[in-house]
């Protein structure tokens, strides 16, 4: 009985352990100022979209293109932070407010 309880105590924390995988990492970091200030854009970009598109002043069309580039643009910064522990460099914050920027631009056009 002594040996049964030990092997199913084994096996537990052996399984435990390998759920977690190699090299597992949190990627979902709170209060990272360069990844609180894309989400934030991403928002508001979304925001205005939603608002434009209300008042007429974007088609459909033009909202659903607006949208697919902030899914891309979103896409992106989650590849960024799987590469670098779920932080964002300096160099992947300017890319994605380069690309926030182009696309602010068209919205509302």
């Amino acid at each position: 009985m002594k040996t049964l309880v030990i092997t199913a105590l084994a096996t537990t924390i052996s399984l435990a352990a390998v759920a977690q995988g190699p090299g597992h990492q949190r990627t979902n970091i709170k209060n990272h100022p360069r990844v609180n200030q894309v989400d934030k854009r991403i928002d508001n970009q979304e925001k205005r979209i939603t608002e434009e598109r209300k008042e007429g002043d974007l088609t459909k069309a033009q909202a659903q293109k607006d949208r697919k580039n902030l899914k891309t643009i979103n896409q992106e910064k989650k590849d960024m932070r799987k590469e670098d522990k779920g932080h964002l460099t300096k160099k992947d914050d300017k890319a994605l407010n380069q690309q926030l920027n182009k696309n602010s631009k068209k919205v509302g056009q």
